[in-house]
């Protein structure tokens, strides 16, 4: 989730529990009636935050997991195409070898 996102999702909660405030200090009902609404209000307020702050934390670990896997993947090619590379030169060096002694038996005949 972007940045943006995260400060349009806290800018809406923000919204809501000012709205949420002001409806119920504007309500014409008793002042126990009243703090039991603001209570109720800031455990919905607080559960629906707990409700996002768990999925950006599940998504957050989901992808650092791609991240590390796909790493895992990258770094185990380089070393296999190294192995095949470093396998090549040691056979080209083998051949000049070969080719250096048939030329060296050829001048000590």
């Amino acid at each position: 989730m972007s940045s943006s996102n995260n400060n349009s999702i806290l800018a809406l909660l923000a919204g809501a529990a000012v709205g949420l405030g002001l409806g119920i200090l504007f309500a014409p009902d008793k002042g126990s009636k009243t703090r039991e609404k603001i209570k109720d209000g800031l455990d919905d307020l607080k559960d629906s935050a707990k409700s996002k702050w768990d999925f950006l934390e599940t998504e957050t670990k989901e992808k650092f997991s791609k991240t590390k896997d796909d790493l895992k993947d990258t770094v185990n090619d380089l070393l296999s195409d190294s192995s095949y590379k470093a396998e090549e030169a040691i056979t080209f060096l083998e051949e000049k070898l070969a080719e250096l002694k048939k030329q060296n038996a050829k001048l000590h005949k």
